[in-house]
């Protein structure tokens, strides 16, 4: 073995150990979320239940963009929200360019004619997107609390009952609620998706706030007090993911977030593979650029060094994404070494150990599922079916998520694309005629079928060394991508009724 071939060897052996131990590190942090989860769930039941002593003034603002399935229904949600007619405002901000302002006027007509205090407003041009939308808004909104939500969410009567006695506390800034789906048993990728989510908003978000570290702000569901967007500098639209870095910036001004995992707002899950796809890489890009414009402020902030880490760790979620790509395309080359040079034998001893790493992802996602009100072994048995499937329709991700925050690191600008709603419930309803389902297949769809066969190979080196140590990751890699695209152009293909 010359030096050069040594020197590639190495290089591959130290990039493959490092991204291991990322991931092993983030690792950490997620279990140390699930122990502040438990611990929260152990003494919740001591907590005082807060009730509304007045009303305050509220303005409820709806962001939306060409809604023309859904808009309807969020509309008439909010009107029928529990809550004194005189003391509520209701800002439809409506920057659609399709048929869907015709659709709200009419409806808002009715509801004014009811006594409801509701405005329709239209925005010259769309700078901004959603941020834009909500500054737009913020400037004339008449209350001292802000409720936001997006277009697919249906949130019940009592919403703001159960969200504003936490407002009592004058350092509290924001109050956020869970979100249910609407729609989770629809398909298998809307079962996935509702899987992770549930993490989410059980594991990180209650774990986060009952460790006293930084959450954020959902984008919807949530009731900002508009002093705290204010002090914090109002809304920006320099990143893809405005909710989270107005969260940070609030947060590091020394407003408190409250999450009340028991207070929920139903939502619809996307349906279509690409717009899920559209939806995940907004997230991931949207952290990357967040993390890349806060990064600073946290370092030489004074929060203690627990609230830093978990912040950067929040932050920076999306370079998992980064680091699965860039062992997935390692992992050939790193089984093609291990068979080829015996001497490297101790190395792959060592990285056995990292490997447990992803073990934490069974106790992070089984304990998130106690949200699904399930006796113990109707719970374990979901989580024997849709935690396989989750894993490898995560990682498949780990392409365009992984592209996606490394634009968001790099500073590369791209538009806001929103996630079209379809309003849909069951699989008798055909939705493929939508007009805002996209019947073309992407470029992504194409490297995704290429990554699939690339996996495939590892899982025949593994028969053919004998070796199946990175069997299951080949195993999840192969299913996943051939799910993704799979589903992406069956969607496209598939005969319309």
């Amino acid at each position: 073995m010359n030096s050069f071939h040594l020197t590639i060897i190495i290089t591959i052996l130290v990039i493959y150990f490092v991204c291991l131990l990322l991931i092993f590190l983030h690792s950490l942090v997620q279990v140390h979320l699930v122990y502040h989860y438990l611990k929260w769930q152990r003494l919740k039941k001591h907590n005082k239940i807060l009730t509304l002593q007045e009303f305050p003034l509220v303005t409820i603002q709806l962001p939306i963009y060409n809604e023309l399935y859904v808009a309807e229904r969020l509309i008439n949600a909010i009107a029928s929200l529990d809550f004194p007619k005189d003391r509520l405002e209701i800002q439809v901000i409506d920057d659609s360019r399709d048929e869907t302002p015709q659709i709200i006027a009419a409806q808002i007509q009715d509801l004014k004619n009811q006594g409801i205090n509701i405005t329709h407003l239209q925005r010259p041009t769309r700078i901004g997107y959603k941020a834009g939308a909500l500054a737009y808004g913020l400037e004339i909104a008449k209350g001292d609390y802000l409720a936001i939500f997006d277009a697919d969410f249906l949130p019940y009567p009592d919403f703001l009952l159960k969200t504003l006695p936490y407002f009592t506390d004058e350092k509290v800034g924001l109050v956020q609620a869970r979100w249910s789906h609407l729609n989770e048993n629809y398909s298998l990728f809307t079962r996935i998706q509702a899987f992770n989510l549930n993490g989410h908003f059980s594991i990180e978000q209650q774990g986060r706030n009952a460790g006293g570290y930084f959450i954020n702000f959902n984008g919807t569901a949530g009731v900002w007090r508009k002093a705290a967007i204010q002090s914090a500098g109002g809304w920006h639209s320099d990143t893809l993911t405005e909710d989270l870095d107005l969260s940070y910036r609030a947060q590091l001004r020394g407003w408190k977030f409250v999450y009340l995992e028991d207070v929920v707002a139903p939502a619809e899950i996307p349906v279509a593979v690409e717009a899920i796809k559209s939806q995940q890489y907004r997230w991931s890009k949207g952290g990357a650029e967040t993390a890349r414009k806060h990064l600073k402020n946290i370092m030489q902030s004074k929060l203690p060094w627990s609230t830093k880490i978990h912040g950067m760790a929040h932050l920076f979620n999306s370079v998992v994404f980064m680091l699965i790509l860039c062992l997935s395309f390692l992992s050939i080359p790193i089984l093609l070494i291990k068979h080829t040079y015996p001497e490297f034998s101790l190395f792959f001893k060592i990285i056995n150990f990292l490997f447990l790493a992803f073990i934490h992802l069974l106790l992070f996602y089984f304990v998130s599922t106690q949200n699904k009100c399930l006796k113990t072994s109707d719970r374990i048995l979901y989580f024997v079916v849709i935690f396989p499937a989750f894993l490898c329709f995560s990682m498949s991700l780990a392409l365009q998520n992984g592209i996606a925050a490394l634009m968001g690191f790099l500073g590369k600008h791209t538009t806001f694309v929103r996630t079209p709603k379809f309003n849909i419930f069951n699989q008798n309803q055909n939705w493929y005629n939508n007009k805002y389902f996209s019947k073309k297949i992407k470029l992504f769809t194409f490297v995704e079928i290429l990554l699939a066969l690339y996996a495939l190979s590892g899982i025949y080196l593994a028969y053919l060394f004998q070796d199946f140590g990175l069997l299951p990751f080949h195993l999840c890699l192969t299913c996943g991508y051939s799910l993704l695209s799979g589903g992406a152009i069956y969607q496209v293909w598939k005969p319309k009724k």
